[in-house]
């Protein structure tokens, strides 16, 4: 397996003291009411402690002693007591929240950078609200404006395309802003991806250096997923400059979208309408898994008969009959980026917006 790394660069325990607290002798234990919930004051009572000691403890640890934060926290557990930060949060203009924007979170790519994102921000005790667009720009811009209406500390989304109205409306929230998975030269704010169009550039020229003469673009165009677009410029220009007598060969899976099913329909219609291809350049690993299926109910051979490569990476990919050629992209390592800048961002609001290119890494396997 040949591994090629595309790399880029980077653009512009507790601590404190501890007050000294008087624990009373421990209260009769406080139940929950049928019809309410614990309060402060009972679980100060409960704690034998004051209720700003409460407070305290559970906001501030190090701003009380040992034994008054012991003796809150028994208090807490022995109370089921919630705390209830509408208040504090109020009083700070936080949340305590952060909003990602996702096209959807069935595809594993966009879990791993959940995953990675929601690791940096549960360690600063930031909750992570999730929002889908299904790549709709309009969607978009009503999740976002939901969200905005929750105040988050932060928002990261996937991409760098947007409506007018989104971008205005991000830009008057003068909160921190992350855009993810995309490449652009006038970003929202920070920006944390790779360029998808080198990424496909990548890969035309590796076909092209392996001895494939007629390969085919297999996508889905018809949607707004401008990386997707992206992909395919990088395809095009690369093989116009480096096979200027061949013709541009582009297929669309239009309303089937993205699919395993999609991607042997992308086959069919090269072998129908592009009998001469020698390699599906597939814009999805799951259009690369699909084509490959096709091929082998076909009876065709991968890749003696037609080569196939993907893009993404997932897991299955590797596993494949025979495993794919693909373009690894760094996922986990995209969330927490953002997870992390969203966090420099909150704690000095004049540090300066970021941009981020993490690469992509072509992978070479037995399908091309």
């Amino acid at each position: 397996m040949d591994v090629r790394s595309h790399r880029a660069h980077e653009e512009p325990g507790r601590t404190g003291s501890r007050v000294t607290d008087t624990v009373a002798p421990a209260q009769p234990r406080v139940t929950r009411r049928n019809t309410g919930t614990v309060t402060l004051d009972e679980v100060a009572a409960l704690a034998g402690v004051s209720p700003s000691t409460v407070s305290r403890a559970i906001r501030s640890p190090d701003q009380v002693s040992v034994a008054a934060y012991e003796a809150v926290m028994r208090a807490v557990d022995e109370t089921n007591y919630v705390p209830n930060r509408a208040a504090s949060n109020l009083a700070s203009n936080r949340s305590g929240t952060v909003a990602a924007v996702m096209p959807a979170m069935t595809y594993s790519v966009f879990a791993d950078t959940v995953h990675g994102l929601e690791a940096v921000l549960s360690e600063a005790g930031i909750q992570l609200f999730l929002g889908t667009t299904g790549y709709d720009e309009l969607r978009e811009e009503q999740v976002l404006r939901a969200f905005l209406g929750r105040r988050p500390d932060g928002i990261v989304l996937v991409g760098a395309t947007h409506t007018r109205d989104t971008r205005e409306l991000l830009q008057r929230s003068r909160i921190p802003i992350v855009e993810t998975w995309d490449w652009s030269d006038d970003p929202i704010d920070s920006l944390v991806g790779f360029s998808n169009g080198a990424a496909f550039a990548s890969i035309a020229e590796y076909v092209v250096e392996a001895g494939y003469r007629h390969p085919t673009f297999a996508g889905w165009l018809t949607g707004a997923d401008s990386r997707a677009h992206a992909r395919r410029d990088g395809f095009r220009d690369t093989i116009a400059r480096l096979l200027p007598d061949e013709p541009i060969r582009i297929l669309d899976t239009g309303a089937r979208g993205i699919s395993v099913e999609a991607g042997g329909w992308l086959l069919e219609q090269a072998l129908e309408q592009h009998p001469e291809t020698d390699v599906l350049v597939c814009a999805s690993d799951i259009f690369a898994t699909g084509a490959i299926l096709a091929a082998h109910s076909r009876g065709m051979r991968v890749p003696a008969d037609i080569a196939v490569t993907g893009f993404g990476d997932f897991e299955m990919s590797r596993y494949l009959p025979p495993p794919l050629t693909t373009i690894q992209t760094p996922n986990d390592s995209i969330g927490r980026r953002a997870g992390e800048l969203i966090l420099e961002r909150i704690a000095d609001p004049s540090t300066a917006p970021v941009s981020l290119d993490l690469g992509f890494t072509l992978v070479v396997r037995e399908s091309a």
